[in-house]
């Protein structure tokens, strides 16, 4: 299989947080934000393993600061190592008032995703490389 850059799997989203999102402090839910995480871990694997990637394992997630309602949730993801049929996804997210130009971390975890084929079985992956200082960089920062 041929290697993809780590750069080629980098994906990123943003959502405004809506009322229906929110717990009753008008922040959003942990467990949204855990889910926005994980769809974009999902889809950053998938961009390496060309196939459908499912969760295994969610490493700590440490809420460091609150999104409140209208603010924006900016998550990245990408792909720092792969096995056999797994790939390592951070994914990191920061709060911002779209008003404002200065974001606040939030969070950030690390899954381990696993490619499946159609009948749900596990299935090879490519290795992911650096290739880049800014790849080297994203590598070396990943491990959470």
């Amino acid at each position: 299989m041929v290697p993809v850059s780590v750069l080629d799997s980098y994906t990123e989203s943003t959502e405004r947080i809506q009322p229906n999102q929110a717990n009753n402090y008008d922040n959003t839910h942990g467990g949204e934000v855990v889910r926005l995480m994980d769809e974009l871990a999902a889809v950053s694997a998938m961009t390496v393993a060309s196939e459908t990637c499912v969760t295994a394992q969610i490493g700590s997630v440490d809420f460091r600061n609150p999104i409140p309602v209208g603010h924006v949730a900016e998550l990245s993801a990408y792909v720092y190592e792969t096995g056999a049929t797994s790939l390592e996804v951070h994914v990191s997210v920061e709060s911002r008032d779209p008003r404002e130009d200065e974001p606040s971390p939030t969070t950030a975890a690390c899954f381990t995703m696993v490619a499946v084929d159609q009948d749900g079985e596990p299935v090879e992956v490519p290795a992911v490389v650096p290739e880049t200082d800014r790849g080297e960089r994203l590598v070396e920062t990943a491990p959470c």
